[in-house]
């Protein structure tokens, strides 16, 4: 057994969860650090306008990112459950065919969204002087996109693994690194929203490459060298059935917060499109725990239902959505309670634009997150039991409710409370805890109905099991 790799089908599970969670919490704190580190310091030395590239071209990298998210999700799934059936060669198949094929997507991607992420912000931004600003960013982040593939893929394997202690490590290098760069690159250099993307690619260029380095010292079980990138059809055909859903339900999340993005735009104009790119900050923050005992039930559940230990993958979720709530409450409170200076945080500046405009988006992002706070516990929810699902394969369940909430809930539903109802960017918040909560009774319905414990990939040969 390799030394990445940790048995999560004995002992205590709630030990298990907190151990393995706190790390992913800690990354995934450090990630948003380094997406926030770029609101601030643009934000305080651009103003509206710059923290208005930072949001909108964060949302269109993300958008990217999760067009081959089911790659890695199918990843973490499978190599989670050939460890739980001790099946070592094809753990190192699939990891073979991960690094391959993100590396391919990350170079053809790169290409593609250079030529074409001018024409989704001629969708999102009407403002004449946040659109140049906003493009310099995404292109500038759209040419490092091999680095950000690269890290994800990583740190996909080694989740599934069952480590989440060096993704931690990788990821604390690029925070640390992307904050010096920005108060350097925004500051003394002047660069603008542009030198908070290059401080962005920067650090997760070195993140990675220190991630390669690392690992070839440590033998691990891929060398990196050019010989071992290879695609096994085999593992393709699983990969894609169990992450082609993934990659499509959160491509279609994507889409669903870009157009909350236009709908503010419609609503407050530059005002509106600014509090929703600072509240994403802010709560890319707060729902960290649930994305944290997320991605520990999908690695842990799925080791116990790749060794037919059923029992203990429901506990597992069950465990996790006690230990998320404990967490959650008090952040949605907090949140709730210190709204206004929480945002106010990230722009101190108003660029040389009318200092009414700063205020105003202040103001309409404490509306804004104070409603969408009531998310916050809904998700220790959600989160976990979709984690289940991720963990049997299923997929295509994860995808169904991604539809239904995102663009069948969530856009129409902030466009009715928002614009046709004139509650403005409060009732737009609304919508978000309103279509999880009807996710929420999908998950529900899922998870007593025991369909979970027919995962889809088998432990024999390379065949798929029932489909949900």
């Amino acid at each position: 057994m390799s030394k990445f790799q940790k048995d999560l089908t004995q002992g205590n599970v709630a030990k298990h969860l907190i151990l393995f969670a706190l790390p992913l919490m800690a990354s995934n704190f450090l990630q948003a650090l380094y997406n926030m580190s770029d609101m601030f310091f643009v934000g305080r030395f651009v103003g509206a306008v710059g923290a208005t590239a930072v949001g909108v071209g964060g949302q269109v990298t993300f958008l990217v990112l999760n067009l081959i998210s089911g790659l890695a999700v199918g990843g973490t799934v499978l190599i989670a459950q050939y460890i739980g059936a001790n099946r070592q060669e094809d753990v190192k198949r699939t990891i073979s065919t991960i690094f391959t094929l993100y590396g391919a997507a990350g170079v053809a991607l790169t290409f593609v969204m250079l030529v074409a992420d001018r024409y989704i912000l001629n969708l999102l931004i009407s403002d004449p002087l946040a659109y140049p600003e906003t493009l310099k960013y995404t292109n500038i982040c759209m040419s490092g996109l091999v680095f950000i593939f690269g890290y994800n893929a990583v740190s996909a394997v080694l989740r599934g693994m069952g480590d989440s202690r060096h993704p931690l490590m990788f990821v604390a290098v690029a925070a640390l690194l992307n904050i010096g760069l920005d108060a350097l690159f925004c500051g003394p250099f002047g660069w603008g929203a542009a030198g908070a993307a290059w401080a962005t690619v920067i650090s997760q260029g070195v993140s990675f490459l220190l991630s390669v380095w690392f690992l070839r010292r440590q033998k691990f079980l891929f060398d990196f060298h050019p010989k071992s990138f290879r695609i096994d059809r085999d593992i393709v055909k699983q990969l894609l059935r169990i992450g082609l859903p993934s990659s499509v339900g959160g491509t279609t999340v994507s889409f669903s917060f870009i157009a909350l993005t236009g709908v503010a735009n419609s609503i407050a104009g530059i005002v509106g499109t600014t509090a929703l790119s600072i509240t994403s900050k802010v709560n890319s923050v707060a729902i960290l725990p649930g994305f944290a005992m997320q991605a520990a039930v999908s690695s842990m559940a799925g080791q116990n239902l790749g060794a037919q230990k059923h029992d203990r993958a429901f506990k597992t979720c069950l465990t996790a959505i006690g230990i998320t709530l404990c967490v959650t409450l008090p952040v949605m409170l907090m949140v709730r309670a210190f709204a206004v200076p929480i945002t106010r945080f990230f722009l101190g500046t108003d660029g040389g634009l009318d200092p009414a405009v700063a205020a105003a988006c202040v103001e309409q992002a404490a509306l804004y997150i104070r409603s969408v706070s009531w998310d916050y516990i809904l998700v220790a929810w959600t989160f976990n039991i979709i984690g289940l699902a991720l963990a049997a394969g299923h997929t295509k369940f994860t995808l169904t409710t991604s539809v239904i909430s995102s663009i069948l809930a969530r856009v129409p539903a902030a466009w009715l409370l928002g614009r046709t109802l004139a509650m403005g960017l409060a009732g737009m918040g609304l919508a978000v805890p309103i279509t999880s909560a009807l996710v929420l009774a999908i998950d529900i319905v899922y998870l007593a109905s025991g369909r979970w414990k027919k995962s889809k990939v088998m432990v024999g040969p390379l065949e798929m099991a029932m489909e949900f």
